[in-house]
């Protein structure tokens, strides 16, 4: 049986549809992501490249105006933006400001010598200077224009055209060092790298960074230490941010196995035995906790690092034995640290590592007990947190 003619129309209709929206989502590419600085910022940026751009005319123009080249260069502009606006990136730092501006225009001029066909000689000296560029790390990208210059703009005296040129990157440079370091901005900005130790902190190490970096093969516009630090930096809030919702109550172990004071030692040694646990919170009958009893108070009493010899026997003959603690009041740790049970669970974390805390009672709000938190709860919620982040 032939298909109905709707469903002719709703199947020419599919591809026309999903061609439609590959060509919106290509055409939203176009839009601008907004710019995430405040307007403090803005007006930082503002002022220094108006500052910059001001100061450096004002030299170029004194030393420059009486020589048969143009005193001052269009590209000064866009190594200003790149310097003021954004002082921590690779292309705005000294050296590739100075050294990527200079080689450039070199190239450009011989270029303009050697290559009778301006159009050619126009592409060839912007890829030359783009290459020359990454092979001396100093890629700034109003070399390209300043490369562009020397083709359009060929002179008999090198020396001569070069002055200009050196003069005004110079300027700029030390105008750009003083404004933002006067501005609360590192310039130029330490580029070196920070290699986080494995086993530091953070869900990810520096060689894991460097295989993201080589599988994106893209040239970024900041460096390499400052993008660490931002992905360390966004992997901390995560996880603080995770823990920091995170209550007591979420990760206690609940209900509590607890005893009296009157307990012998006996029956809590063979509940702690029975139920495979380590601590025993000691309540009154209120289910108020008054202290509690561990393995480690057990073993203690045993006292197992004496061992008793002949000597050791006749006295204990003469003198008799010590009495022994035969009830769980006797044993127990008291006063005993405790925690709310709605009460942040990063406020554990000094208690379980720096006061050396293993097990702590989690109480509600009517001071009873209700739960207990381990040092393996707190190690399996920070475990959790870190995959999460």
């Amino acid at each position: 049986m032939p298909p109905s003619p709707v469903s002719d129309v709703s199947s020419e209709a599919r591809p026309e549809e999903a061609g439609m929206r590959r060509a919106l989502a290509w055409l939203r590419r176009f839009w601008p992501a907004p710019v995430g600085v405040d307007r403090r910022e803005r007006l930082r940026m503002v002022g220094g490249v108006a500052l910059g751009v001001a100061v450096v005319a004002l030299f170029a123009h004194w030393y420059g105006a009486a020589l048969p080249v143009p005193w001052m260069v269009a590209s000064l502009g866009s190594s200003a933006v790149l310097v003021f606006g954004m002082p921590s990136s690779p292309l705005a730092q000294p050296w590739p400001v100075l050294a990527g501006s200079a080689l450039s225009f070199l190239i450009g001029e011989a270029c303009a010598a050697m290559v009778p066909e301006v159009v050619l000689a126009c592409g060839l000296a912007v890829g030359l200077a783009v290459g020359a560029m990454l092979a001396l790390r100093c890629l700034h990208p109003p070399g390209g224009a300043l490369a562009l210059f020397g083709v359009l703009n060929p002179h008999e005296n090198l020396q001569v055209a070069l002055f200009p040129v050196l003069l005004n990157v110079a300027v700029l440079v030390l105008v750009g060092i003083a404004y933002n370091q006067l501005t609360g901005r590192s310039y130029p900005h330490a580029q070196a790298r920070k290699s986080v130790p494995p086993g530091g902190t953070g869900a990810f190490t520096s060689a894991d960074l460097d295989a993201a970096l080589s599988h994106y093969n893209q040239v970024l516009d900041v460096s390499r230490a400052d993008l660490e630090g931002l992905l360390h930096l966004a992997g901390k809030a995560a996880f603080q941010r995770t823990l920091g919702e995170l209550r007591c109550q979420q990760i206690m172990s609940s209900p509590v196995h607890a005893v009296s004071a009157d307990t012998s030692l006996k029956d809590a040694w063979a509940l702690m035995r029975k139920e495979a646990i380590k601590a025993l919170p000691v309540v009154d009958a209120q289910r108020l906790v008054v202290g509690i009893v561990t393995v480690s108070d057990f073993m203690r009493l045993a006292n197992l690092d004496v061992h008793e010899g002949m000597g050791q026997r006749l006295r204990s003959l003469i003198l008799g034995r010590p009495k022994r603690p035969d009830q769980v009041q006797n044993l127990m740790a008291s006063p005993v640290m405790q925690v709310h049970a709605n009460q942040h669970v990063m406020d554990l974390v000094p208690l379980f590592s720096v006061a050396g805390h293993h097990h702590i009672p989690v109480v509600n709000e009517q001071r009873e007990l209700v739960g207990i938190i381990t040092q393996t709860d707190l190690v399996k919620s920070l475990a959790a947190a870190v995959a999460r982040a």
